[in-house]
Formats: structure tokens, sequence, C-alpha cells
């Protein structure tokens, strides 16, 4: 029989209402005791975000998207149990804690995590809640997609400010490499309005300047924007908006297409 292996895990929590201190579980961190180099590490996100907006339909899921990767690479590169916690306790507001430190034992830790996630993170879902925007569907749909090519974990948010300048807050909501290529995936709900569309036509090209050009992280990206289904396209706010992308070399595929678009980033992947 394999000898057992100790692992410490944490939770991370979000707290809307510090007063109240009321949470729901958003992430799980696991690292092998003692911190061994070469021991085990890795993070697991919730994968689906209804659950976390109908507890606050308020939430910053943007900037929740984009923490995941920030702390997955502290948990990756650091592998100190004591020394994650502290930095991350250093790093975040009132809305984000951490639970207390627990420990298991295991014979097969990536099997454990997962274990753990569905535990954790993924209990029934809220029936009572409101009712999801236009864009936050197609995010879910796209969760959705990933999740059933099992490439979840290994497709990012991706945020600018590292390429535009400090303070710019807008982040591709998933993103994976090949090579030196990066794949950006952007949901843009066109069925009430067309602004967000013509907004991201008018950004990108200078985004795509600037990741290209970038002096030590040049990438070579791509950008596919996932659009509502079955969208009127004769109206000129529709065709306009659409025309705009096509200009600034932004991909477009409507929702229904996200199954082909996973099956084809797991052949990437390697998966």
């Amino acid at each position: 029989m394999a000898e057992k292996r100790k692992l410490e895990f944490f939770l991370l929590r979000y707290v809307p209402d510090a007063v109240k201190g009321e949470f729901i579980n958003f992430g799980l961190a696991m690292i092998e005791a003692p911190g061994l180099e070469g021991g085990f590490a890795d993070v697991r996100f919730a994968r689906d975000w209804r659950r976390l907006l109908c507890f606050d339909p308020q939430a910053d899921l943007d900037l929740l998207q984009a923490m995941e990767r920030d702390i997955r690479q502290r948990v990756v590169e650091v592998r100190n149990f004591e020394e994650v916690m502290r930095t991350l306790n250093d790093s975040f507001s009132n809305a984000i804690q951490l639970s207390g430190a627990q420990g298991c034992l295991t014979d097969d830790p990536t099997k454990e995590i997962e274990e753990m996630a569905r535990y954790y993170l993924e209990s029934a879902r809220p029936t009572r809640g409101r009712e999801l925007s236009g864009r936050e569907r197609i995010v879910q749909a796209m969760l959705d997609a990933w999740e059933s090519e099992g490439i979840s974990w290994r497709v990012k948010p991706f945020p600018v400010a590292a390429y535009t300048g400090p303070g710019d807050s807008f982040t591709f909501d998933f993103s994976y490499f090949v090579g030196s290529q990066i794949r950006l995936f952007h949901a843009v709900s066109l069925r009430a309005r067309a602004d967000s569309a013509v907004t991201l036509a008018a950004r990108y090209p200078k985004i795509e300047q600037a990741m290209r050009s970038h002096e030590k992280f040049a990438l070579s990206p791509s950008l596919t924007a996932v659009v509502d289904d079955d969208l009127d396209k004769k109206k000129d706010e529709i065709q306009f908006a659409l025309g705009m992308m096509r200009e600034s070399r932004i991909r477009f595929a409507e929702v229904r297409e996200m199954p082909r678009i996973a099956a084809e980033a797991r052949r990437e992947l390697g998966g």
C-alpha cells in the first residue's frame, strides 16, 4: 500500500458584508506538508459562478476571476503553506478571507483536491436569486463548455494591465496559451445594447499591439468574442457592432458554437 501523504488546505471565502460575517466558499488551495520541493501544490475555484451571484448579485466576477490566476501562481511557485497564507491574507480586502488551515492524508493528492472542491465549492445551487444578465449567461455557457471538455482549470482570465498600464481593470474572460500565441475569449451580449461590442472593438487594436510589442513578454494574441445566439443581424446597431469587431480583427462566435470551440481548445492543449 502506498504511503499516505500529508497535505494542508484552506478555503477562500467571499464575504460581501464583514459586519454580518456571512460568506460563500469560492476557492480552495492545497499544499503538501511540510512544503518539500516538488511536493503537491494546486488550487481549485468554483466552476459555477451562478451560486455566488445568487448569494450576492452585485459581486464583481471580473475581479474574482482575475484573482484566480494570481493566487494559482503564488501557491504553485511558493509551495510553503504558512507563507502562502500570510501573503494572501496581506493582499486581500475584507471581502476576501481565508479559512483556518486544515489537514488531510491521501495517497492521491490530485483526486483529493477534486473531491474537496466538489464538497466545498459545488454544493446545491440556491433556487432563488436574480435572473442572470445576457453577458453572465454567455460567461456561464462558456464555463460549462470548458468544463465539459475537462479544461476549465487551464482556461483562465487574462488581465491586460501588464500591457496597457497600472489601473486598467479590464480582463478578458478566458485565455489559454499555444506556444507564444494566446487565445483570448470574451463574452459580449448584443441582445439589449451593442455598446460593449463597440467598446471592445475600439480598445482591442491597441491592446493587441501592446501585447505583440512588449519588450519582455511579447505575445501573439487572437480574440474571439462570444455573442448571443439568434441575433437579428439585420438591425443597424448589431450590423455596426459586428462590423467594428471584424475591422478590429476580432472573431465572433455564437454561444451554440462553444462546444466546438472548447473541443478545439482541448486538442490544442493536448488534452
